[in-house]
């Protein structure tokens, strides 16, 4: 069952949604692990440019990711993770990385070690950039259209964000303390399991049914982690994707309920941006079947 569902108990409001990260839970490892580590070795492999870049700026931040996690995989997993000789093994995988041959491409090694995509924010005269990142799992946008642009312009898409977060993300980025790392939650609901979704599959409209709705949709939650990196004082983001049928997901009592509540409550801008108002009726119908929905109307009419 899907970790990371707290986020359906609060009520359908724009916000940061933050809690203390105890830093031992900083990388996870499911289910998926050997199944997502396949997939991103396939896109590192077959659509590298779109998945991995680091500009001229990042070089010190990328090299301290990767030392973070030479040092943190080992300690926490390390009936997975082996580090020894210049080299780190991943003993589920069978993979041996030398380290020297990854001495330019430090981000491109920490990628292909853990689940999580990581995105590195640094300091500009506008605000934060996004200066490097690896990844493979984005929902619905694309690392080229955000590499180098601040804060504001790269959620410039989310509805209510210039008005009501903008100032509050800014100042949560620059006072950010090393000792202080956080986490959230974000979710979607979407029409495939593929991982790797760049902004052109929300051009297509899903075909869903009341009936069917449990298997022909996908809940997907991102749990995201931010720290202040101590070397290079860079803002570390990542990004651990799960991806569970909608049936399944609802599987806990009380989740259809509270995610009948959400979409009910969510206003039609956020319900656009979340790829959600094609099918909010069918799936307040599918809901309602699961025991999840009043007959009330939705938010919007």
């Amino acid at each position: 069952m899907l970790p990371c569902l707290s986020f359906l108990d609060a009520p359908q409001v724009l916000s940061m949604g933050l809690k203390a990260l105890d830093l031992r839970d900083w990388i996870l490892i499911d289910e998926q692990f050997g199944a997502q580590l396949a997939e991103r070795r396939r896109l590192l492999a077959d659509r590298r440019a779109e998945v991995l870049a680091t500009l001229p700026e990042a070089t010190d931040g990328a090299r301290e990711v990767l030392d973070l996690l030479l040092v943190h995989l080992p300690a926490r997993f390390p009936e997975i993770y082996r580090r020894a000789a210049g080299a780190i093994t991943n003993l589920a995988t069978g993979e041996r990385f030398a380290l020297e041959a990854f001495a330019d491409a430090p981000l491109e090694l920490a990628g292909r070690l853990v689940q999580e995509d990581l995105c590195l924010m640094g300091r500009a005269a506008d605000g934060y950039r996004l200066i490097a990142a690896v990844l493979c799992f984005p929902a619905h946008w694309r690392l080229a259209d955000k590499l180098g642009r601040p804060l504001g312009a790269i959620h410039e898409p989310v509805p209510g964000f210039a008005e009501r977060l903008a100032a509050p993300v800014d100042r949560f980025f620059a006072t950010i303390r090393v000792e202080r790392p956080v986490w959230r939650a974000n979710w979607s609901i979407v029409d495939t399991p593929e991982l790797f979704l760049p902004p052109e599959h929300r051009a297509r409209a899903p075909r869903v049914s009341a009936e069917r709705a449990g298997e022909q949709l996908w809940l997907r939650v991102e749990r995201q982690t931010l720290r202040r990196l101590p070397r290079s004082g860079h803002v570390l983001f990542t990004i651990h994707t799960y991806v569970e049928p909608l049936a399944a997901a609802l599987a806990a009592p009380g989740t259809a309920q509270a995610l009948a509540a959400r979409i009910r409550a969510m206003p039609d801008a956020l319900a656009a941006y979340k790829g959600i108002v094609p099918i909010r009726e069918t799936l307040l119908a599918y809901l309602e079947r699961c025991g999840g929905a009043s007959s009330g109307p939705s938010a919007g009419g």
